[in-house]
């Protein structure tokens, strides 16, 4: 009870704070109030348009989509290869994350791309209207202009936008301590017990941080340190719904400090060192 406690309050806690500071509602009112950029502010072209100047998101689209699809295609084999079984593991909930994030944004990159040759087109027709409004009449050309400053200014991002970078920050911190604890830790241990690694389980620890940092590196997403509450808030979802399955069937641990009932469950652990 002392353990589901700690964790249903740590769940609440990051809960709170996305909700208080995620989200577009929160950013249009700081924005008013401010002239400079809130840190947890979010554009709407910031989600779709890649971070280099010159490049077209049709890239960035391109390489989403081409990742979206290689990561289901390993989901899938794992899956027909292991089962269902493979989601015990916290491993299988991070690549399943990740492809959820290449595939929304790959969704976000085509309406970006939409976007984009829209506003290349119109900013092309309202040029050569203000060249020929100016020759007939000059105030024809200075409306022309102002609805074509209207039209640059940057709107926040939406409600599925801040989605895809509250997913984007929790696949950040949840791949990175999943591949360095399975290469550093869990790797030598497997290489002392002439364990043989497949081609899925290299692939499942290696590719996903491969694809995340390559979209990293492209787009413009930001992950500050204080968004760690929503790396912490998938975590903690994962062994809450892991004890209530346990507690309805009776299966096998994954992670031993998991198991409430074992010496080595997190507090238990703890009152046993200080006996």
């Amino acid at each position: 009870m002392l353990c589901i406690i700690w964790v249903l309050l740590s769940l609440i806690i990051t809960s709170l704070l996305i909700s208080k500071y995620e989200g577009p509602h929160k950013s249009r009112h700081r924005n008013r109030e401010s002239q400079e950029k809130p840190a947890r502010l979010l554009y709407e072209d910031e989600v779709w348009k890649p971070c280099l100047k010159g490049i077209h998101p049709a890239w960035l689209l391109a390489f989403r989509v081409v990742a979206f699809f290689v990561l289901l295609s390993l989901l899938i084999a794992n899956a027909a290869v292991d089962g269902g079984e493979m989601f015990y593991f916290y491993t299988q909930w991070t690549f399943s994350l990740i492809t959820i994030y290449f595939g929304l944004g790959s969704l976000l990159s085509m309406y970006g791309c939409y976007q984009y040759h829209n506003k290349v087109g119109g900013n092309r027709t309202e040029d050569f209207d203000v060249e020929q409004g100016t020759n007939s009449n000059e105030s024809n050309g200075e409306k022309h202009l102002e609805s074509n400053q209207e039209h640059q200014v940057r709107q926040t991002a939406g409600f599925w936008g801040y989605i895809f970078q509250i997913v984007f920050q929790m696949n950040a911190g949840a791949v990175m301590l999943t591949d360095c604890v399975f290469w550093f830790i869990i790797v030598p241990f497997l290489a002392i017990k002439d364990y043989d690694l497949n081609f899925l389980i290299i692939n499942m620890h290696t590719i996903n941080a491969v694809f995340l940092l390559s979209d990293t590196a492209l787009n413009c997403l930001r992950f500050p340190c204080f968004e760690l509450h929503t790396f912490s808030c998938g975590l903690l979802f994962m062994y809450i719904l892991k004890w209530i399955v346990h507690a309805c069937v009776s299966l096998w641990w994954p992670y031993p400090f998991l198991d409430l009932s074992s010496t080595f469950a997190p507090l238990w652990y703890v009152i046993n060192l200080k006996k």
